[in-house]
């Protein structure tokens, strides 16, 4: 085998072992990156959660306080009576 077809050999070699790295390496960035955004998503979800059970206890709270200054229910002269006719 002459140098010129060795070094062509190495060199092809070379590249191919790079390219095949970059490839993986490329891979493993992009793996890293969308389990990040899991791991965002999933934190985001438990805040939103968070944040609604904390209003639903405020709505409850509001709720208990208007019902004993005031009687919530319907009477019968509620039902027969129409305001928009």
């Amino acid at each position: 085998m002459s140098r010129a077809a060795k070094a062509t050999l190495f060199a092809s070699l070379f590249v191919s072992t790079l390219t095949i790295w970059a490839v993986h390496y490329q891979q493993e960035q992009e793996h890293e990156t969308m389990y990040k955004g899991v791991l965002r998503d999933d934190e985001r979800r438990k805040q939103k959660m968070k944040k609604r059970q904390e209003e639903l206890e405020d709505s409850q709270r509001k709720r208990e306080i208007y019902e004993r200054v005031q009687r919530v229910g319907l009477t019968e002269g509620s039902l027969n009576s129409n305001p928009t006719v």
